[in-house]
């Protein structure tokens, strides 16, 4: 038996659950396969999510938000500096007639929320657990696509099929799509940090040789942290107690927030850049870190991939084929300027930051000074904080659409 689907979601994380839900708003009849049963799954862990305004506005609308039980952080000004460079930029809301910049949210706190609106919803059918074995090709108007269940494999069909299953997308694989991969040989330390002052709105990002160290105001006076350091220094760093690391992460920062005083368990993540080489394929779309996983220094990533979730869901709301060639490319073309403006900035603050050359260090500090000094050039990066990059998605404009 053949089980029929407008849309099929392969991967239930961050951005396949939005997009499920967003979908399902709009009475397309969706199949959403996930990986795991358990209602939180590894993705929903203690990492900090630094919302933009435009994600803000979107999850309000999508009614997720509300369902957060932990208070958020707002991030109402962004503190920016370098280490062995001179000149900052600070950026303030109230210059852009804005209360906040985003929120920052807990993922596990997150993935309650998503899980809470997945349990209310009437066109999306759940494929829990559930794992992808064969994408078939695109033929008669439709993909088959086997899932492997506890109850056997069921064999559904869909006018799109959306891989939205991560950097290592096995779905990406079997549309014969390829990614290029750039390791920045760096990891990435990821805590819940106490300090002797409360967070009072502000979100710090430390660029130094290593890696960011950035502090992002949570609601429970504490910081979320994100320490970088180099591939070779992982082993000893993941070594020391909490003390050493403490001071470690003092010295990598400085005092701007006062004395750090306590650290929570520390998770660590290799940091990768991979972009897919195309984001569409026949009746098959990319999307979230199946089309292009980021470096997660200015936290663009969950923003960028929730962006083009509800850029497709937009798309598909009036369509009388949610997989037409000619919308296919149209999500292409509107995705375009979004993506690689955001794979540009991300990718080169990564590199440039983080390049140890006495000679960059000047053109570095001016370029500092540049920004903290120019209106405009202030205005072009808040917005891009805020998520308004390209062709932006009307739930993320805060329009009901």
């Amino acid at each position: 038996m053949e089980h029929a689907h407008q849309v099929l979601i392969v991967g239930g994380g961050l951005v396949g659950a939005s997009l499920a839900i967003a979908l399902d708003r709009a009475g397309i009849e969706t199949a959403l396969v996930e990986a795991t049963a358990d209602a939180m799954p590894a993705v929903f862990d203690q990492r900090n999510l630094s919302f933009a305004e435009a994600t803000v506005n979107a999850l309000t609308a999508l009614g997720v938000l509300q369902a957060v039980r932990s208070p958020s952080g707002p991030i109402r000004q962004i503190h920016v500096s370098r280490a062995g460079d001179f000149g900052r930029v600070r950026l303030d809301a109230r210059d852009y007639g804005r209360t906040q910049f985003g929120q920052v949210v807990v993922a596990r706190d997150f993935g309650q929320a998503l899980e809470a609106r997945l349990q209310t919803l009437t066109h999306v059918t759940r494929y829990r657990p559930g794992r992808v074995s064969a994408v078939g090709a695109a033929a008669g108007g439709r993909r088959i696509v086997d899932i492997e269940t506890p109850d056997g494999v069921v064999r559904a069909s869909a006018a799109l099929v959306v891989a939205a299953d991560g950097t290592r997308s096995l779905t990406r694989d079997a549309l014969g799509i390829e990614a290029e991969t750039h390791d920045y040989l760096q990891t990435l330390f990821v805590a819940r940090l106490q300090a002797a002052r409360a967070p009072d709105g502000i979100a710090y990002e430390r660029l130094t040789d290593s890696g960011p160290t950035a502090l992002l105001p949570r609601g429970d006076r504490h910081y979320g942290l994100v320490h970088g350091v180099t591939a070779g220094d992982v082993d000893a760093v993941a070594a020391l107690d909490d003390a050493a690391f403490l001071a470690r992460v003092q010295s990598a920062f400085g005092w701007r927030a006062g004395r750090f005083t306590a650290v929570g368990p520390r998770s660590r993540y290799p940091v990768r850049r991979v972009v897919a080489t195309a984001t569409t394929a026949p009746r098959a779309v990319l999307v979230g870190n199946a089309a292009q996983t980021l470096h997660p220094i200015g936290a663009q990533g969950f923003n960028l991939g929730l962006r083009d979730a509800l850029t497709l869901a937009e798309l598909v709301t009036d369509a009388a084929d949610p997989g037409a060639p000619a919308l296919l490319e149209r999500y292409a073309a509107r995705r375009r300027e979004d993506r690689s403006r955001t794979l540009a900035f991300s990718d080169g603050l990564a590199r440039l930051t983080s390049n140890p050359s006495r000679l960059l260090r000047p053109l570095r500090s001016l370029g500092l000074l540049a920004v903290d000094r120019d209106a405009a050039l202030q205005a072009m990066l808040a917005g891009g904080a805020m998520g308004y990059r390209g062709d932006v998605p009307a739930l993320c404009r805060g329009a009901a659409a």
